[in-house]
């Protein structure tokens, strides 16, 4: 008999990393309530025609990947209902928003989820047919500021801080405007006239989409048909003056709250319901499919589903491709030394061996320069190789204080030779 082993595409979580998903988990919540977001918690299925209304019938999510069946438990003189293990998280949370008439409030609902998620695709690194998802959305009714852009920024600004706060660095926010309804379907058909004498170049999935949603092609990750999207049309062209107003004060707002971005005029998102401002998270430790998380504004799809008017704007993050990420950064750190010893010439080589020696018998990992190297190579072969910077010139060895630089921080200390030790034990300094 065969053994037993976890479906393609899904997989057992294990000691100890749980406990990674789980510091990821309790910082997510953690940041959110200083916001004001509480937590939804939406079913894992829902009736199909939810994700075709609002996703969209053309995207790869419901055209290609979704898990659905049609429910037999219903009686027998009932037609049978197509379910749909959800694929995403923000058309259920607005259904969920319709259903309890959380608009009448008048108030802006800030909801966040945490949970599994479900499409049929190939899989690779990071990337599983069921993944885990943390999001959130905020909506609401236009009375209560839910199409203001300080809520776009004030989300973007959140993020940056929960980033900052679980240890990632090295974070890039990539900033675009996909514009109005309108803007989106007269840049759409610029694009299909653009891509006309183009598509029969491109990979089979862009010349469906040249005919069926062109603003889909420039979501395409196949690396030969780069250089035929860089010819196309920028959105930017096609946005109205609301529109670009709009963009203009979330990026001034992100500026005035000190939150870097730099903008990206061919970011696209994969679903149909976006509107205005999209944005993506990315980092280079992922490689090729660098995006550790992405959203934007969705102002017309609580009533694309049959609701009131609740613009909204929202995000997903993929837990996998967080832990991804922090792994990484751990192992990079756990491989660097606790401190680079740079003597500052010849003469201080001898001095600065003994100091070493004092350091790694106190159980830390020591580089050690040259005092033939000059201060910048000595601070170049650092930066590659530890976590902070020793400096031993003249004046620190008569006076037993040394200079200790802290790259993360790039905070300066003196510390006296006898605390070295204890100093550089202890985690890096923000």
């Amino acid at each position: 008999m065969a053994t037993l082993k976890a479906v393609r595409g899904t997989r057992d979580l294990l000691p100890p990393e749980t406990a990674l998903w789980n510091q990821i988990e309790a910082t997510a919540r953690s940041v959110f309530a200083r916001y004001n977001f509480g937590e939804i918690r939406t079913p894992i299925f829902e009736d199909t025609s939810l994700f075709s209304r609002s996703v969209g019938e053309e995207t790869d999510i419901v055209s290609k990947e979704m898990y659905t069946w049609e429910d037999r438990a219903r009686a027998q003189s009932e037609k049978a209902q197509s379910l749909t293990l959800r694929p995403e998280n923000t058309a259920g949370v607005v259904r969920a928003y319709i259903e309890h008439k959380l608009g009448e409030t008048g108030q802006l609902q800030k909801l966040y989820y945490i949970g599994p998620q479900f499409r049929r695709e190939r899989p690779q690194k990071g990337r599983y047919r069921q993944f885990y998802q943390i999001g959130a959305e905020v909506m609401g009714p236009p009375s209560a500021g839910s199409e203001s852009p300080l809520r776009d920024a004030e989300v973007l600004e959140m993020l940056a801080t929960f980033l900052d706060e679980l240890g990632i660095t090295g974070w890039t926010l990539q900033l675009n405007s996909v514009g109005s309804a309108a803007d989106r379907a007269r840049y759409n058909e610029t694009l299909r006239a653009a891509l006309a004498p183009l598509a029969p170049q491109m990979c089979p999935d862009c010349q469906r989409r040249a005919v069926t949603n062109p603003l889909r092609v420039l979501d395409c990750k196949v690396p030969e048909d780069q250089p035929l999207i860089a010819t196309l049309p920028m959105i930017a062209a096609s946005l109205d003056d609301a529109s670009k107003a709009h963009f203009a004060a979330v990026m001034a707002a992100l500026d005035a709250a000190g939150v870097p971005y730099v903008r990206n005029d061919r970011l696209v998102r994969g679903l149909d319901y976006y509107t205005r401002t999209t944005f993506e998270f990315t980092h280079g430790g992922l490689g090729a499919q660098n995006a550790l998380l992405g959203g934007g504004r969705y102002d017309g799809l609580s009533e694309s589903i049959g609701g009131p008017k609740a613009p909204g704007i929202g995000f997903a993050m993929g837990e996998d491709r967080l832990v991804l990420t922090l792994q990484a950064q751990q192992a990079a750190e756990t491989q660097l030394a606790h401190a680079y010893l740079a003597p500052l010439g010849e003469a201080l080589n001898a001095p600065a061996l003994r100091l070493a020696r004092e350091l790694r018998r106190g159980g830390l990992r020591i580089e050690l320069g040259d005092g033939g190297f000059r201060l910048k190579k000595s601070f170049d072969a650092a930066e590659k190789t530890a976590r902070r910077i020793i400096i031993l010139g003249e004046d620190e060895l008569q006076s037993g204080i040394l200079t200790v630089k802290d790259f993360a921080s790039g905070v300066q200390t003196k510390v006296p030779r006898g605390e070295l030790v204890r100093f550089l034990s202890a985690p890096t300094h923000e």
